[in-house]
């Protein structure tokens, strides 16, 4: 009962911002057409990494289609500073994510988290154009996949396209003509929502779990060492999938337990950042030098913005900052209903996608 009592409360407290946030998400993505962005971030300096940093942080790129507009910066000529810093700052921060992280931690927290993603990214993308040796992408992609019936090799970017099920999230070029509210509204509700049903559902149910099953004497330890929680939290981060919508419920719980702002920020800064597939196609795209300077820098700016959150904070009950209501209003309780309703057909759709897959 209390696992299902925390997981309402924290479904109320985001449910309403991520609707909207899906709605300008798809607004912005007819109105920002891929092939305006890419025209911006080819040149081999700072001022391309921080447009690169700037389109990244707003824009309504579903995850599935990070990779492959990446690879397209890429193969566009786009340096691998560019390239890196858009990989970073489109994860860490979408409108969706804004939207909720202000419905949850307040305005504070929410500009805090913006402009830090910036920096990092930022950051990410000087250090990789100075100390890698060869500053500039290929043109080409630098990795192929080739199956037995093919003579020529596939590049990643249209394998992904296969595998990623999505026509409209970057996976796949268009050209727009006008604006067009349906499909606004389709990859809004369908495109990106289907894309984050899955990491938002765990994101949400582990939330809920941390909230009811988190040990006390753990989250006293951890509110009593920042240090540890924040290495704890870089570990846990790095290695896993999770999108920055799905990672806030996650955060609230670990904050709402006593463990420090800055801790929560690490997880919400370092996971939707990283993750072992985005890894993997750093390296093969940039090279190990770019995921060394990737991974170490992300790990220490969370870190060391985490710390400053928690100097901002200082004195102040964390329990405090997440703003979970205990009587939710009429419209949180129907946006909740919306949106699990909308996670549910997504997931069952996607079960029956693979099952039918299987019996074929």
């Amino acid at each position: 009962m209390a696992f299902v009592q925390s997981l309402w409360e924290l479904t109320n407290a985001m449910a309403i911002y991520i609707l909207f946030g899906l709605l300008i998400a798809g607004i912005l993505h007819e109105l920002v057409p891929e092939e305006f962005i890419k025209k911006h971030l080819g040149k081999d300096n700072i001022a391309s990494v921080i447009k690169a940093t700037l389109f990244g942080i707003p824009i309504p790129v579903c995850s599935c289609g990070v990779i492959p507009l990446a690879q397209t910066l890429q193969k566009s000529g786009a340096s691998k500073g560019s390239v890196l810093s858009f990989l970073i700052s489109t994860p860490i921060t979408g409108i969706d994510s804004i939207l909720a992280t202000f419905g949850m931690f307040g305005w504070i927290f929410t500009i805090y988290r913006i402009v830090t993603s910036f920096l990092i990214a930022i950051a990410a993308g000087i250090f990789v154009n100075f100390f890698d040796t060869q500053n500039k992408t290929q043109n080409r992609p630098k990795f192929s996949m080739q199956t037995p019936n093919q003579t020529k090799p596939t590049t990643f970017a249209i394998k992904q396209e296969e595998s990623c099920g999505c026509s409209d999230c970057g996976c796949s070029e268009s050209t727009k003509k006008r604006f067009s509210l349906k499909r606004a509204l389709s990859y809004g509700f369908v495109t990106l929502l289907g894309d984050i049903a899955k990491p938002l559902f765990w994101g949400l149910i582990i939330g809920a779990a941390i909230s009811v099953a988190i040990p006390g004497d753990l989250a006293n330890i951890l509110a009593q060492h920042a240090w540890l929680s924040y290495l704890l939290a870089v570990v846990i981060a790095v290695p896993m999938y999770v999108c920055a919508t799905a990672s806030l419920p996650i955060a609230a719980a670990l904050m709402l337990n006593g463990v420090s702002a800055g801790a929560a920020f690490v997880f919400l800064s370092a996971g939707p950042a990283t993750n072992t597939v985005t890894i993997g196609v750093v390296k093969k795209m940039l090279g190990m030098k770019s995921v060394v300077i990737y991974l170490t820098t992300i790990a220490i700016g969370s870190i060391l913005f985490g710390v400053g959150l928690d100097f901002i904070f200082s004195g102040v009950d964390v329990r405090s900052i997440v703003h979970i209501e205990k009587e939710a209003s009429i419209f949180a309780i129907a946006s909740s209903i919306i949106l699990w309703s909308f996670i549910l057909y997504f997931l069952i759709k996607e079960k029956l996608v693979k099952k039918s897959c299987c019996t074929a």
